[in-house]
This record gives structure tokens, C-alpha cells and sequence, in this order.
């Protein structure tokens, strides 16, 4: 009883809570039992919460990666977020864009790891392109969160407009994975030109269900990205791609994803891509061709 003395004392019984009715002693007791066990989560939700970080964000600090790829030829791009943290892109021109676009990476990289996908989208399908690392990827500052990496997009967009001269909702927010949670919510807040997302999630939570379901992780789960819940508040041109084999991501969710969305929308299958796999040629087309006709 030592112990249910101490609770009482910590977090005293209301005079008007009545729902534990019977002896003193077995209230106490049971009112300590709960303030345990409230206590026993508290302790087990900070490692936790740090274990979700480490799962969601998975950065890759400068040096990593091809930092002067051949062939590439873009400008540094710094800028900071509302917060002041300092951010980094790499921002590749075009003479003639068929689009200008934002492009957000996924989860794991940075812009040197993500170069390719960059130069493709600026060689292949003729569009200036801006790719960023979100706080605490590649050369920005800070650590990554959920309110962090949507803030910093609006921060890359905001320098972007300026570069290109034109405003920001003329602008393609495009996203990968993880960055397709970000480019969501940046085009359904604020709007877009266009929105394109490859291999992207309904939400955080449901992801880590798929994978974990006898977890009570959407319960659990800080980070939301509920792109679901968002999608129908944009009412632009939307395209999204899915490889049928994505084993991180179902490509029901994806399918689940695109029927919440608004029209006019186009939906992009790559038979046999799984998650990490680079964009088949056939995808670029169906891109270049959905940009022409904005």
C-alpha cells in the first residue's frame, strides 16, 4: 500500500469522481494501479516515439552520396524554413521548362542520392526542377519531424518561385514515397499546378499496421502523414504512379489513395515495380505527356 499512499498523495482522488465506489483501501488501491500504469506508458512512449523517428526519417547527412554527379549541372539553393532552420537543394534550370517542379524526396538520402531521379526528370521530360533536403537530410540544419519536413517544402517552394520568376501555384509538387505525403499536403493546403506522387502512402500509421498489424501502432504512432484524410481538399490535375509489387506499400493503398482523390486524375501502373525501384521509361512518358496538356 505504500505505493497507492504515494499516488493519492501525487494525484489525489476527486471528492467528485464516484465511479469507483466501495472501500477506501480498494479505491486507493486501484486508483495507484492506474496511475501506474499511466506512468508505465509515459516511460514506454519516449523510446518509442525516438524508435518511430528513427523508422520514419531515415537521413542521410553530408558527405553521403554523389555530391558532384557527372553530367548534372544545378545551382546550390539555400533558404531557410519559417522556424530559421538553413535548408539545401539543388535546383537544376531549364532554358524551355515543359514544367517547373518541386520535386520531395523520400524518406532515405538525400539530394545526392536522389540525383538521378532529378537529372531524369530534367533531361527526359524537360522540366526545371528543385530538389531539397528536409531538416537534418544532407546539408540543412536541424532534425526531421512531421511539422518540420511539410514546413520546409513550403519553404523550397517559396524559394523556387522566386528563382523561376513565376508564382508559387504555378508550380508541379511532386513526391516520392514519403515526399508524396509531403507534396500532398503542401498542394492540398495551398494548392498547385499539378500533383504527382510515386509510391506513396494513405498514412504513416497504416503503413506501420500493414507491416506490424498485431501492433496496436495506429494508436501508438505520433507521426500521421494522412495524406487520405487530405487528398480531397486538391482539386487540380493529379497523377500518381504504383509498381504492383511494392511490398512496403500495398498497391491496394495506393488504389485506395487515388479513388479519394479528385478528378481530373490519372492513375500509372508499373507491372512488376516494388517500392524502390527506379521509374520505368514508360512512366516518364505518361509524364511528360500529362504536363504537356496543364
Amino acid at each position: 500500500m505504500k505505493w497507492a499512499g504515494m499516488a493519492e498523495r501525487m494525484w489525489p482522488l476527486p471528492r467528485s469522481w464516484n465511479v469507483l465506489s466501495g472501500p477506501p483501501r480498494l479505491k486507493r488501491l486501484l486508483f495507484a494501479s492506474a496511475a501506474l500504469a499511466l506512468l508505465a506508458v509515459f516511460v514506454f512512449l519516449d523510446p518509442l516515439a525516438k524508435l518511430e523517428n528513427a523508422l520514419v526519417f531515415i537521413p542521410r547527412r553530408y558527405p553521403v552520396g554523389n555530391w558532384r554527379p557527372a553530367g548534372v549541372a544545378f545551382e546550390d539553393a539555400w533558404f531557410r524554413a519559417t522556424d530559421g532552420t538553413k535548408l539545401h537543394g539543388w535546383f537544376l534550370p531549364q532554358t524551355r521548362p515543359r514544367a517547373v517542379v518541386l520535386f520531395c524526396h523520400g524518406n532515405e538520402g538525400n539530394v545526392a542520392t536522389w540525383a538521378d531521379a532529378q537529372a531524369i526528370l530534367h533531361d527526359r521530360v524537360g522540366v526545371a526542377v528543385l530538389g531539397f533536403d528536409y531538416s537534418g537530410y544532407g546539408r540543412s540544419e536541424g532534425s526531421p519531424s512531421e511539422a518540420g519536413i511539410l514546413a520546409d517544402a513550403r519553404a523550397a517552394r517559396a524559394w523556387l518561385a522566386h528563382r523561376a520568376g513565376i508564382p508559387e501555384s504555378q508550380i508541379v509538387v511532386m513526391g516520392r514515397s514519403l515526399g508524396g505525403a509531403v507534396a500532398i499536403d503542401l498542394a492540398a493546403k495551398d494548392g498547385a499546378r499539378a500533383l504527382v506522387v510515386e509510391s506513396t502512402f494513405t498514412s504513416a500509421p497504416d503503413v506501420a499496421h500493414a507491416k506490424l498489424p498485431w501492433l496496436p501502432l495506429r494508436t501508438l504512432m505520433r507521426t500521421q502523414l494522412n495524406s487520405l484524410a487530405k487528398i480531397g481538399n486538391y482539386h487540380s490535375p493529379f497523377l500518381q504512379s504504383r509498381g504492383t509489387d511494392d511490398r512496403l506499400i500495398p498497391f491496394e493503398m495506393g488504389k485506395k489513395l487515388f479513388a479519394a482523390a479528385n478528378d481530373p486524375k490519372r492513375f500509372v501502373t508499373i507491372p512488376g515495380g516494388s517500392h524502390n525501384d527506379p521509374q520505368t521509361g514508360a512512366y516518364y512518358v505518361a509524364l511528360a505527356e500529362f504536363l504537356s496538356h496543364l
